[in-house]
């Protein structure tokens, strides 16, 4: 009975050391998406991930204001650009999102 304890309980330590690897890898590329960025439009957002079975399912890219420098297309480019360059692959989607400020009600 020990043994299979201690068989379930190695398994389980393997298994999560590559989920750990996994996540620490997408925090370190969600930084340097970040960094990227930030030098190209002077705005640094958040950049959110999620995996799926080692797929890249989609990146989330959060400013927090408004960006109007550029028109949204630009943008749309330099955050595709960004984000395959620093995953190293292309996620099923992207998702671009703008935090606006509490302004006059319409």
């Amino acid at each position: 009975m020990l043994r299979a304890v201690v068989i379930v309980v190695v398994a389980l330590a393997l298994s999560a050391c590559d989920v750990v690897a996994v996540v620490k890898d997408g925090m370190r590329q969600a930084a340097a998406v970040e960094g990227d960025l930030e030098q190209l439009t002077g705005v640094k957002p958040q950049v959110g991930f999620n995996w799926h079975n080692g797929r890249l399912t989609s990146v989330t890219i959060l400013f927090p204001k408004l960006y109007d420098t550029k028109p949204l297309g630009d943008l749309a480019g330099l955050v595709r650009a960004a984000v395959i360059k620093e995953f190293k692959q292309t996620p099923d989607a992207i998702v671009l999102s703008f935090t606006l400020d509490k302004g006059p009600s319409i």
